[in-house]
């Protein structure tokens, strides 16, 4: 079933039929690119974080650390999204690429943390 201009048949064709589609403004259209591009990023990260979580988890940091640091990652990643999102601004561009390298660091932590746990264990 079609819903709209969406097709729920074949979904990823949404963002490139809309580039075509004279019915849409520009504006939207361009959040609409921004929110596939926001959303391939996440899918992008989104392994790292995991094995992250799973050294952190193998390492046995403790509970705070890991929810720490879980907490602080996720966060950098709403905020990205948000301002990827919805940022049209140079300086709301270089806030969300502030966002990412925060949870890029924040990946970096779990597994330097996670390290110095397994390199104390030997």
């Amino acid at each position: 079933m079609s819903l709209g201009k969406f097709d729920n048949k074949n979904p990823r064709t949404y963002t490139r039929d809309t580039e075509g589609d004279q019915s849409i403004d520009k504006a939207t259209k361009a959040k609409i690119v921004r929110a596939e591009g926001a959303q391939q990023n996440g899918f992008e990260n989104l392994g790292l974080f995991a094995a992250a979580v799973v050294i952190g988890n193998v390492a046995k940091l403790d509970n705070s650390t890991l929810n720490t640091l879980a907490f602080g990652y996720l966060a950098s990643r709403v905020l990205f999204n948000g301002l990827y999102i919805y940022g049209t601004t140079d300086m709301l561009s270089n806030v969300r690429s502030m966002s990412f390298l925060v949870g890029v660091g924040i990946i970096w932590t779990f597994f330097i943390k996670s390290g110095n746990v397994l390199k104390d264990q030997l």
